[in-house]
């Protein structure tokens, strides 16, 4: 039985993490290092002694009357009992550890303790890119004979899918996912996006053209120069500028992101406050992937910034869509979220994108209602359902659907289900049951007049979110009565 140690406070029990985590990190360097210059493995008695273990985190509560009513959406408890996690790069995470620990700290009678969990770290997490370790000199099967490695089979979405209900007198989860989870997430996003997950911001907006990319990137560099929050630009290929850095946009241009499935550009702010924009590219599978992944970051919001088929004769080339109601076609989270499931609009973020598309286009009232629509937005994974007119005309008007897409159900959907407030903000670019098809030269012509405007409408609803710190953000539609207490 491993032990536990008090800590007086969450900073405490923050840098008591940081050093157990540390401690394992090096342990596992170290053996490694030895192993691969010829030395012996590590033996089953230091392993279970725990040296290479993720640290844990615990909050005990356990009150004498009934818990206080609070009614924030997050950072309370559900029931008494101990809840726990396991912890991985608490540094990285500090500010986000702190913002839970001390949410439940003010409000509660809890008892806080760090100590090394049961869970070990990877060796691969600590492998992966480091100069001084030789990865030729074993086999991976004997690194994963005498090491930890990457067990998939263990790794799940049980917390979030609501899989894994708290019982009575048991361990209850903290937070939605564990060290594990989050570990292999975190290198997936450096893997898809070609950027250091660390750079990723807590405001998110997808895109589905590289257009959008070019717009954002003269944009954001635009802003270096600027006074404003925004210290650096981060883009894929592993290349960031800032406002000294001379003829940044041909870096930013001439970087290798096109070796990168889902490229990521960052305008980097202190705390992540800044956005990030990820070039997700067309279909529900990458939409799923990628959120799946940046999820873990715990990220204020995600808004999808792309194009839709408009289904309506009264749309023009150019229009808004403002997605209230999503229909699931796109089958992708069938498994994770059952489809009798709603998807229910956040409100906050609907008044945002409203406001801010007035902002930009300078249009308001009849104008503004005549050009931004809300409806309900069809998310299909087969392009061509055109193909199949009949059978999916007769579906797009029984449900009212204003417009057709392949990403903003699942992006949507992925929100609800790993709780990251989401919104849609789509411009029709086709018309494809009034036979005003997406054809080259007619769409060369509608990107030049409408990327510009529609990526300003997605900056500026996050900078309207972003006035009061992403407050408004932390919606109790998305959580359950049987919710972990962190965010």
């Amino acid at each position: 039985m491993k032990s536990f140690k008090i800590a007086k406070n969450p900073a405490e029990a923050v840098d008591q993490l940081s050093e157990l985590y540390e401690a394992s990190v090096q342990n596992l360097r170290t053996a490694l290092g030895q192993f691969l210059d010829g030395g012996k493995p590590p033996g089953a008695d230091e392993r279970a002694a725990g040296i290479f273990a993720y640290p844990e985190l615990r909050v005990t509560y356990n009150p004498e009357g009934p818990p206080p009513p609070v009614s924030r959406a997050f950072g309370k408890f559900t029931d008494t009992g101990l809840y726990a996690t396991t912890v991985t790069h608490p540094d990285f995470f500090r500010d986000y550890l702190l913002e839970q620990l001390d949410l439940l700290n003010a409000d509660y009678e809890i008892t806080i303790e760090t100590g090394l969990s049961e869970t070990e770290i990877p060796f691969s997490y600590v492998l992966d890119g480091a100069e001084d370790l030789d990865m030729d000199a074993a086999s991976p099967a004997d690194l994963v004979r005498h090491f930890p490695y990457a067990d998939l089979s263990k790794i799940n979405d049980d917390v979030p899918n609501g899989l894994q209900p708290s019982e009575p007198g048991g361990t209850h989860p903290l937070s939605l996912f564990d060290a594990p989870r989050e570990d292999y997430s975190l290198q997936r996003i450096r893997h898809y996006t070609g950027t250091p997950y660390e750079d990723v911001q807590k405001f998110i907006l997808f895109t589905n053209y590289h257009r959008y990319v070019d717009a954002f990137s003269a944009w954001a560099i635009k802003q270096l120069g600027e006074d404003n929050e925004y210290e650096s630009f981060s883009a894929a290929g592993s290349v960031e500028v800032d406002a000294n850095t001379p003829n940044a946009h041909a870096i930013v241009e001439g970087a290798p992101w096109r070796r990168f499935q889902m490229p990521a550009y960052h305008l980097k702010a202190p705390g992540g406050r800044g956005i990030t924009l990820v070039n997700i590219g067309v279909g529900p599978s990458n939409a799923k992937n990628i959120t799946d992944h940046l999820a873990v970051l715990r990220p204020q919001c995600w808004l999808m910034i792309g194009h839709c088929g408009g289904l309506r004769h009264s749309q023009r080339l150019g229009d808004y869509v403002l997605a209230h109601a999503y229909l699931r076609y796109d089958e992708v989270l069938d498994e994770d979220l059952p489809m009798e499931v709603p998807v229910p609009p956040i409100a906050e973020i609907q008044i945002a994108l409203t406001n801010a598309v007035a902002a930009v286009s300078g249009d308001d009232g009849e104008t503004l209602k005549g050009r931004l629509r809300t409806g309900t937005v069809a998310t299909y994974a087969d392009r061509n359902w055109e193909l199949r007119y009949a059978a999916q005309a007769r579906r797009m008007n029984q449900s009212r659907a204003i417009a057709v897409d392949m990403e903003s159900a699942t992006i949507a959907a992925n929100g609800l289900r790993l709780r990251v407030p989401y919104g849609t903000l789509l411009c029709v670019s086709d018309k494809p049951l009034h036979g005003e098809l997406k054809l080259p030269g007619a769409a060369n012509l509608f990107y030049q007049r409408s990327v510009s405007e529609h990526l300003r409408a997605g900056i500026e609803t996050i900078e309207i979110l972003k006035q009061d710190e992403g407050a408004a953000l932390h919606s109790r539609k998305l959580r359950s009565f049987d919710e972990p207490p962190f965010r």
